[in-house]
């Protein structure tokens, strides 16, 4: 498997396309946000580029304090905002941005650039895939990824890659979108939302990648369902952001329902 081959969906939503670009991503941030805390009344742009930096402070403290030594990647790292983000605000000593759309690695230095130079050594992006991570064994303490493993093709290379490269002891942090197994589940999700239908999103269960991590050499492999604090709160800023039949608008009830809903994954390289 070319483990660098970008699909077709991918390479427009992030290459002509520039999903960050969308009403309802504001801020350059691609995710669906952390809203806990957040006043639903009237949601502000501001308001969502909160959500959004909080959903990765949800994911960089699942890191142990101190962490001045640790090492991480981000995998998916998009317009890098949020590699940028866990390097000034938790003071790790490098992130590395990874990404396999080479306009997002462009975009990532250009829109960080500043922190690029006050940090050389520290903060920096480079093309790579979540199959073929460009890291060598043992070299990390820590990898992390934020709302991107619904676009990858299978997560078994995933969890092998990131084994790969952390020391025994370092930790894993996921969060995405996980469907509810079942091929007619994966169906209805396809009827429902249009990134499912075109192959954006893969609707990967949530079951198989916690034995794909275990298989890997993972232990410690904890989940967590974070979707009350996605959902609604997302949905509540799309009602502003796009047309009231927008397709954006059934993720919402595709979690009612039971289809996927959104996890925290944590676990540890044995």
């Amino acid at each position: 498997m070319d483990h660098n081959h970008i699909p077709p969906t991918v390479r427009r939503t992030y290459g002509t396309d520039d999903l960050s670009k969308a009403a309802s991503f504001a801020g350059g941030f691609i995710n669906f946000g952390d809203w806990h805390g957040i006043d639903l009344t009237a949601p502000s742009p501001d308001d969502r580029v909160h959500s959004q930096e909080q959903l990765y402070r949800r994911v960089l403290r699942a890191y142990p304090e101190p962490r001045e030594q640790l090492r991480l990647a981000e995998v998916g790292c998009g317009r890098g905002l949020g590699a940028a983000l866990a390097l000034r605000e938790f003071r790790f000593a490098a992130v590395t941005g990874v990404d396999i759309h080479p306009d997002q690695i462009e975009r990532a230095r250009a829109v960080n650039a500043r922190a690029l130079a006050t940090y050389p050594d520290r903060l920096g992006y480079t093309i790579g895939s979540a199959g073929q991570l460009p890291f060598a064994d043992a070299s990390l303490d820590g990898v992390y990824s934020v709302e991107a493993a619904q676009h990858f093709r299978e997560l078994t290379s995933f969890a092998r890659e990131s084994a790969r490269v952390l020391r025994p002891g370092g930790r894993l942090v996921v969060t995405s979108f996980f469907a509810t197994p079942g091929a007619e589940i994966t169906e209805r999700l396809k009827i429902l939302l249009a990134s499912f239908a075109d192959g954006l999103d893969i609707a990967h269960p949530l079951d198989g990648f916690t034995t794909d991590l275990g298989t890997a050499g993972f232990a410690e492999v904890t989940t967590e369902s974070i979707g009350p604090d996605v959902w609604p709160g997302l949905d509540r800023y799309l009602t502003d952001a796009v047309p009231a039949d927008h397709w954006t608008r059934n993720f919402l009830p595709a979690w009612r329902h039971g289809l996927l809903d959104y996890h925290l994954v944590t676990a540890v390289r044995a």
